[in-house]
């Protein structure tokens, strides 16, 4: 055998060995790497009564409230939740909402009115009386006056005075007076607006501005409601009618209004 072909046989040999060595590299399975990763934490639910659709004020509940799981470390001892009260659900299904809920809002009693409880009197703050008054576009700023808006009330009456220009008084009464109703409708629509002028304004005041209003029903010719502006709620009241009340005395005096005018006739024994 001559050393050519020796060459060539030692050079196919090297090279069938380095093909062996290839394949089987490529055929040994791929070592598989394992990661040890910490467990995720266990997060404590309990279930909390919500509401499932929005719910508008002085609308019943009915069935849009459910049970929905949440997290024990973010619950709220005002929640309902199912372990304390099971069957709430049911329960308070004909509750009215006091204000405006939205869906998927945990419910808290605070915001409810109980069966067969007065709606008026419960969204009342403590203190306050409800005292309706008549208006008309002319009165209400157009019509655009909407429950929880503020005013102020104007009363003009013919003056006794015959020097006064034109033979009427024209003053403010009371302001910044929250506008609680508007005849039995306690909010404006969904678009922010009233379709229909009321003929009724049921407005929140205390219990002297409540007496000035009474008498300046009778005193006055006519009472129109002024709008305020949104940033003019927080503005202190005043009390520039208090005067047709604490001027002629408290308490026992007995006032008699005829003709617009308002006198002292006696007081009770």
């Amino acid at each position: 055998m001559n050393k050519s072909r020796i060459v060539i046989l030692g050079v196919a040999v090297v090279a069938a060995i380095g093909a062996g060595y290839m394949a089987k590299n490529l055929t040994a399975p791929t070592q598989q790497v394992v990661v040890n990763t910490a467990p995720e934490p266990q997060i404590d639910l309990v279930d909390v009564m919500v509401t499932a659709q929005d719910v508008t004020m002085g609308e019943m509940l009915g069935n849009a409230v459910r049970w929905q799981a949440w997290p024990t470390d973010a619950l709220n001892d005002n929640f309902i939740t199912r372990i304390k009260e099971p069957d709430a659900v049911e329960n308070l299904r004909n509750s009215v909402a006091r204000l405006n809920l939205y869906a998927g809002e945990p419910i808290r009693r605070s915001r409810l009115i109980g069966e067969g409880q007065s709606f008026m009197a419960a969204i009342l703050p403590p203190g306050k009386r409800a005292v309706a008054t008549q208006i008309a576009a002319d009165t209400s700023a157009g019509g655009f006056i909407l429950p929880n808006d503020r005013v102020d009330v104007i009363m003009t009456r013919r003056s006794q005075d015959a020097s006064a220009a034109g033979g009427f008084v024209t003053e403010t009464i009371l302001e910044n007076i929250r506008v609680l109703a508007i005849d039995q409708t306690i909010q404006e629509d969904e678009e922010g607006r009233r379709v229909k002028v009321g003929e009724t304004a049921t407005l929140e005041l205390s219990p002297e501005q409540a007496e000035v209003i009474t008498v300046a029903q009778q005193m006055a010719d006519r009472l129109t409601l002024a709008l305020r502006s949104v940033a003019d709620a927080d503005e202190n009241i005043g009390d520039n009618g208090l005067y047709l009340v604490n001027g002629l005395g408290r308490g026992n005096t007995v006032r008699l209004i005829r003709s617009g005018e308002v006198s002292v006739v006696g007081t009770r024994k």
